[in-house]
This record gives C-alpha cells, structure tokens and sequence, in this order.
C-alpha cells in the first residue's frame, strides 16, 4: 500500500497470490472504504500473468516507434526532410 497526500490517492498492489485470496481481499475493503470516506482516490492493481520483461519491451518499442512517427510527421509539416 502507498499513500500519496499530496495527490490524495492510494495505491494497492498485490501478489499473484493476494489477488487470488477473497479473504484477503475483503479484509482491505474496510480499508478502501476509509480512505474512500477521506475523497482519497484509491487505486488496486493486480499482479498479471505475463512475463513483465517482455511486456514491458514491446510497450517501450512501441512507445519509440510511435515517438519517431510523430517527428517524422512533424518535419514533413515544417517542409524538413529526414535522412536516414
């Protein structure tokens, strides 16, 4: 659990296993609930199932690509041209 004041939210992050665990899960409603009442934004995140160094790789090679477009795009709206 992390708690930012300044921003008024509050983060969960579970385990795979926490995620799985209903007792576990209705014993932090309370605790939602509480920071819910106080206008926190609160925010649960669950531990996915696939491999994070990949999936993360594809989001950053994404991420370049679509950057490198847009600049693409930009010079060709300035009258610039890219050399490669």
């Amino acid at each position: 659990m992390e708690v930012k004041e300044q921003s008024k939210t509050v983060e969960f992050w579970l385990t795979k296993e926490e995620k799985n665990d209903s007792a576990f899960r209705e014993a932090l409603k309370p605790v939602w609930h509480q920071y819910k009442l106080q206008k926190y934004l609160v925010a649960v995140f669950l531990s996915g199932e696939a491999d994070l160094y990949q999936q993360t790789r594809e989001l950053l090679l994404y991420n370049r690509q679509q950057q490198a477009e847009r600049e693409v795009q930009a010079a060709k709206r300035e009258g610039l041209t890219i050399s490669s």
